[in-house]
């Protein structure tokens, strides 16, 4: 690990920063346009519109880094997102952000993309399994670290957006120097929308309720917190909490996944979800134990994601696997742009309230068409399930080469050992 790290250094420095930066942006808007009087169903879309850029940017990035290459591409792409960062905080007019969103979640999507490239090329057989672990830690750690960026100045003031920029413009300086050579690239490919429904209804609909839930949770949970008479410190630690509790319970589940059919996991998770986010609903008055809930919610809402994946390649060809996961990502960023701006609405006409109300009832219908799904279909045998599948925060597509070139290795060393 010490090894693949100091090799690799520049490009994980550069992803932190990206990170740090994201994460603090997200909050911070939401928190800024409660101060702004924003309405509540205005400030949904806005942050709306983030992941429909991020979306376009997945599927239009990867053809502009064939044509022109990746260290011109990451730098036009940072370049924008740092000067989108200060326009939010010179500017503070609903529909002008609402535009400069997009090409904010158009620019993160490239760098990301960017940056996975980068590590995939990177990775060799023995290393890959490494690299994609120090992957998902960086980004959530530096997702956790952007939320308590928040205590660091005065929302209301210019100070926060132009730290945020610093850092994106930072992130320029390790992976634009790096002596390492920019990779080749593929484009990945996608499968259909209609053909991936054939292949797996219960993981296309889990991914988008995933999408759904963890966009509206990102993207205007910092409202909700405000609005419900959060301070500061206390917003920041109610959006990490819920980004740890994502990250502790992944393994612990994929443990139970590769042991037991992988759609009661993903049956219990759900039940678990909806379970959970109406306790959130129910603990408003207790600070500590809406922490834990969110925690709990974090921990099994962000796990059914991976657990859909890895589902949906139990019924795929080797060959498709790249193909169909990028395209469940996808699906996944289309349910991340619906998200906050619908159930912004419902807290806009019905109020604050209604937030985990809404996400709950939504994981509560994907429970009851999962079980639906049971019924229509047989289980796959245990002894052809795949590998479980853990994914860092909001991944592009690129990543699916990583993660699944890593099962792949795994699982050709447990052949060489049964031997």
């Amino acid at each position: 690990m010490y090894r693949t790290l100091t090799s690799s250094w520049p490009i994980f420095f550069g992803l932190a920063l990206i990170m740090v930066g994201n994460g603090l942006q997200g909050t911070l808007l939401g928190v800024r346009a409660t101060i702004e009087g924003f309405d509540t169903a205005v400030i949904g879309l806005i942050m709306s519109l983030y992941y429909l850029g991020f979306l376009a940017g997945s599927y239009y990035v990867p053809k502009l880094i064939s044509k022109v290459g990746h260290i011109r591409v990451f730098t036009a792409l940072a370049s924008m997102a740092s000067a989108t960062v200060l326009i939010h905080g010179l500017y503070p007019d609903p529909w002008l952000w609402g535009g400069v969103r997009v090409f904010t979640g158009f620019g993160y999507a490239g760098l990301y993309i960017v940056v996975e490239s980068w590590l995939n090329n990177m990775a060799t057989n023995k290393t890959r399994g490494k690299i994609l672990a120090l992957y998902q830690i960086v980004t959530y750690l530096g997702l956790v670290g952007g939320q308590f960026l928040l205590n660091f100045a005065d929302p209301a003031t210019i100070n926060l957006f132009v730290i945020t920029s610093i850092l994106v413009s930072l992130a320029l300086l390790p992976i634009s120097l790096s002596s390492r050579p920019a990779p080749d690239f593929e484009e990945p490919d996608h499968i259909g929308l209609k053909k991936l429904f054939k292949i797996s209804p219960l993981g296309l609909a889990g991914a988008f309720v995933v999408g759904l839930g963890s966009a509206t949770i990102f993207g205007i949970g910092a409202v909700y917190a405000t609005n419900i008479g959060l301070s500061l410190s206390q917003v920041s630690i109610f959006l990490a909490v819920y980004i740890f509790g994502g990250v502790a319970f992944q393994i612990p589940i994929g443990w139970f996944s590769d042991r037991y059919d992988r759609r009661i996991v993903i049956l219990v998770l759900s039940f678990l979800t909806c379970l959970v986010s109406f306790g959130c609903y129910f603990s408003t008055e207790s600070i500590y134990l809406l922490y834990l809930f969110m925690f709990a919610l974090g921990g099994v809402s962000l796990s059914i994601y991976g657990q859909c994946l890895a589902h949906t390649s139990d019924h795929l060809e080797p060959k498709q696997y790249v193909a169909a996961i990028s395209s469940l990502i996808l699906i996944n960023g289309v349910g991340a742009a619906i998200g906050p701006f619908l159930i912004s609405l419902g807290m806009s006409f019905i109020g604050s309230y209604v937030f985990f109300i809404i996400i709950g009832t939504a994981f509560g219908v994907f429970l009851v068409y999962g079980i639906y799904r049971t019924r229509a279909r047989d289980a796959v045998p245990m002894d052809e399930q795949g590998d479980s599948l853990t994914m860092p925060a909001r991944p592009s597509p690129i990543v699916m080469t990583i993660t699944e070139e890593s099962n792949q290795v795994l699982k050709d060393m447990d052949r060489d050992e049964s031997k």
